[in-house]
């Protein structure tokens, strides 16, 4: 169950963010409103936790092709006002000059309003485009505990990947002593590092005067991890929070630091992966850690026709298959199937995660490819099996992973 309310603490999530390297599926949308384990919303993860953790003032600052985010948020993430209870879409609305957010610090700066009018002790800095499940209290705690005017949420990385992360440098209390954005590992690198997981806690009078001071510079590219946090460990109280520490309830040790930035197609094929497995690293089935989203009043799920002598069985085998599908004598094998999927007779779809609305039609096949909403595959298609075919007429990723965009005809 959630915890008791914390009336000291606001959030704001950073969710402007165009995410280029999950193209084509953020052609229409922000990254954080891209759709993840068939009902959800990648930005359903950060904002579950902040409301399982009791932190209910949540503003969400948005920038990049928000229509999409700003409609999900209105559907499915009414709080209750009356109670002081809100998650708040904030648009780029240019509040000090004609600019729009030059990053994320910069993004805090023209929002420093909503911090004047909650007056909150602590204020948290969260970004909207990771999956994750995490007790925020328990990061807050540690903060409030060391006297911090600054925590940082970190993860052990690889030292070898370590250009891919800010990477801290601390002591034996966890005092950050440097902090390195995407520095270049040293040649042989072995162990692992604490990495930046773009999560911050800030003491809020610490925050403002940080942003502020550094909207004026000129040699600023006006990011926390480039240049607040780096500039702050001079000066300030920063530590280090050990994220694969943090426990939620009925959480087993396997679970335990699950934690994915899914910035590419391939890391997001492969995290929706980890939702299939028999024992899932993420656990959305925890009725004490709930995933919230918008609900729509679609019917059951329903698998027809049962004739294995003729291949046309209603089946699906280790997938996650949302309300409202209908597999009509198709098999399903290893796949996430968002609401209002219908997969026809004698068709095969495998390895593959199917965005609302979209219709597989007899015959096909399809395997390692996400197909985004809406589109129609016709009958006999054939998608993930020939690289090359797949190649002239679709995105396809590194690891061979198929993108059809929303609404392609075929």
């Amino acid at each position: 169950m959630a915890r008791a309310q914390r009336t000291d603490t606001v959030a704001m999530v950073l969710a402007g963010g165009e995410g280029k390297r999950l193209y084509p599926l953020t052609r229409d949308r922000a990254k954080p409103a891209v759709p993840f384990g068939g009902r959800y919303r990648i930005i359903d993860f950060v904002l579950s936790n902040f409301v399982n953790s009791g932190i209910f003032k949540i503003s969400v600052l948005t920038q990049y092709k928000s229509g999409s985010l700003m409609q999900h948020l209105a559907r499915g993430w009414q709080l209750a006002p009356q109670m002081g209870h809100y998650v708040a879409p904030v648009p780029a609305t240019m509040n000090v000059g004609r600019q729009w957010f030059r990053g994320s610090a910069d993004a805090v700066f023209q929002n420093l309003d909503v911090v004047a009018n909650e007056r909150p002790a602590y204020v948290c800095v969260f970004g909207a485009d990771h999956i994750y499940q995490m007790d925020i209290c328990q990061m807050l705690e540690f903060h409030c505990e060391r006297g911090a005017d600054a925590t940082v949420a970190t993860i052990p990385v690889p030292a070898a990947d370590m250009e891919q992360y800010g990477i801290l440098e601390t002591d034996a209390e966890q005092r950050v002593t440097a902090f390195h954005e995407k520095p270049l590992p040293e040649a042989g690198a072995s162990g692992t590092v604490p990495a930046s997981m773009g999560l911050y806690i800030f003491t809020a009078d610490v925050l403002v005067r940080a942003v502020t001071e550094d909207a004026d510079r000129a040699d600023s590219s006006h990011d926390f991890g480039r240049d607040i946090l780096p500039r702050m460990v001079e000066a300030a109280r920063v530590f280090a929070y050990d994220f694969s520490g943090n426990d939620i309830p009925h959480m087993n040790e396997q679970q335990r630091g699950y934690w994915r930035d899914v910035g590419t197609i391939d890391a997001y094929w492969q995290t929706s992966q980890d939702l299939i497995s028999i024992t899932p690293i993420l656990n959305l089935y925890n009725p004490s850690w709930p995933t919230i989203s918008a609900s729509y009043p679609n019917p059951p799920a329903k698998f027809v026709f049962s004739d294995p002598e003729h291949n046309r069985v209603g089946l699906a085998t280790n997938s996650m298959v949302s309300e409202g599908c209908i597999i009509s004598g198709g098999h399903v094998d290893r796949s996430i199937l968002a609401p209002r999927v219908r997969v026809n007779s004698y068709s095969m779809v495998s390895e593959s995660i199917l965005f609302d609305d979209v219709e597989v039609g007899r015959h096909a096949r399809i395997k390692r490819a996400i197909i985004d909403k809406g589109v129609v595959v016709p009958p006999g298609t054939t998608i993930g099996y020939d690289e090359t075919d797949d190649r002239r007429r679709f995105t396809v990723s590194e690891s061979g992973v198929v993108v059809v965009p929303k609404g392609m005809v075929l």
